[in-house]
């Protein structure tokens, strides 16, 4: 089974930058669909980021296009997400989530329960 752990997370201020790492063991995800989900206090969890398996299809919600970018090292078998130009309303704990199988819209790819997978989360604070 996969087990996914991120890391990278902080405390920054409002236009900082940070870079989340997942990185996931006892199994080779490079065949994986993976994806970076978020949870503000007292909301849902919410879509963030995803990649395809190989790397050239990724998906974000629109309100980090442009700030976030996911990326993956199949060879390292870990998932990236490089967050810049972070605001306050980005504070969340982030979740690495992974599954093996294959999507082909971007539907598929937004909802929670595509993802058979998941990390514990890490935290990610933006103070104004």
């Amino acid at each position: 089974q996969v087990q996914l752990v991120e890391s990278g997370g902080g405390s920054v201020q409002a236009g900082d930058s940070l870079r989340l790492s997942c990185a996931a063991s006892r199994v080779n995800v490079s065949n994986y669909a993976m994806a970076w989900f978020r949870q503000a206090p007292g909301q849902e969890r919410d879509f963030v980021a995803a990649i395809k398996w190989s790397g050239d299809s990724t998906y974000y919600r629109d309100s980090v296009e442009g700030r976030f970018a996911i990326s993956r090292d199949n060879g390292k078998n870990t998932l990236y997400l490089q967050m810049s130009s972070l605001k306050p309303e980005d504070t969340a704990v982030y979740y690495c989530a992974a599954s093996p199988l294959t999507y082909t819209s971007r539907n598929a790819y937004i909802m929670e329960v595509a993802y058979a997978y998941w990390g514990q989360g890490t935290q990610v604070t933006v103070s104004s």
